[in-house]
């Protein structure tokens, strides 16, 4: 009788435990995974930032690198998802608000970030990088910029990096494809941007490819990551666990080739 009683507690237990991990997750090989049709995630994304994010103008549908990747992440996570097209200038009031569970939307990792809501893993590495017309010679740095004016997208690292330079005059955008429409009609010397936008504009647009060039190399480091509303360790441990799954998987190549290579 009293093996039969130390058994019950021992299950009760386990079982107590498992609960306390919290809402459907379980542990794997020391990672937490969410146990299947647990967890639906709402993800809000400015979808204005090709090829990060953006509505395809035929299917009206939201595509780009997050998009596919987030579906990669989820299938490996085990969660269900779906995203919510929201402007940048209040995503994060939204997210704290708890509109939405997450943020998917090229965010870099900051610690000033870090002070109003949690972040995932990164799941890439996005330094900023200049973008000028491409007749233009001699430029390679911000500094080869002094007495010139510089576009970037209000609120982001780029315009942060830009004001840092004396004799530099930022413009602001609220959307980024002002600045590059700005740059190729000559009314800004150049665009600083993440550079798988600056790839998109530069490489890639019909509207572009041929009048702008990318110069010098990226002169930050910086990572994206999924911005989560503070506190709310299970979506984080999902994101988590599906990102550690994916980064560096031939899923990811996949993704990394179709969008940004």
């Amino acid at each position: 009788m009293a093996k039969k009683l130390l058994l019950i507690c021992v299950v009760l237990c386990l079982v107590a435990s498992s609960l306390a991990f919290g809402g459907g997750l379980f542990a794997r090989g020391g990672k937490a995974k969410v146990e299947e049709g647990a967890l639906h995630i709402v993800i809000a994304t400015d979808a204005t930032w090709p090829p990060m994010e953006y509505v395809d103008e035929k299917t009206k549908e939201i595509v780009g690198f997050d998009i596919d990747l987030m579906a990669e992440i989820a299938k490996a996570g085990g969660f269900s998802y779906e995203f919510k097209n929201t402007a940048w200038d209040g995503i994060f009031a939204g997210l704290a608000a708890g509109k939405y569970d997450a943020v998917m939307s090229s965010v870099t990792i900051t610690e000033e970030r870090k002070k109003s809501m949690d972040f995932s893993n990164p799941y890439i590495n996005a330094g900023q990088i200049l973008v000028i017309q491409k007749e233009i010679k001699g430029v390679t740095t911000l500094d080869d910029l002094v007495g010139k004016t510089v576009g970037a997208q209000i609120g982001t690292t780029g315009s942060f990096e830009v004001e840092k330079i004396e004799g530099v005059e930022l413009k602001t955008y609220d959307e980024i494809g002002l600045a590059f429409e700005d740059l190729v009609n000559g009314r800004i010397d150049a665009v600083c941007a993440d550079t798988p936008v600056a790839a998109d504009y530069a490489l890639q647009s019909g509207a572009y490819k041929g009048k702008l060039k990318i110069v010098g190399e990226a002169f930050t480091n910086e990572f994206y990551g999924i911005a989560v509303q503070k506190g709310n360790s299970e979506v984080l441990q999902a994101l988590n666990f599906g990102i550690e799954m994916v980064v560096g998987s031939s899923a990811y190549e996949r993704v990394e080739k179709k969008w940004l290579r």
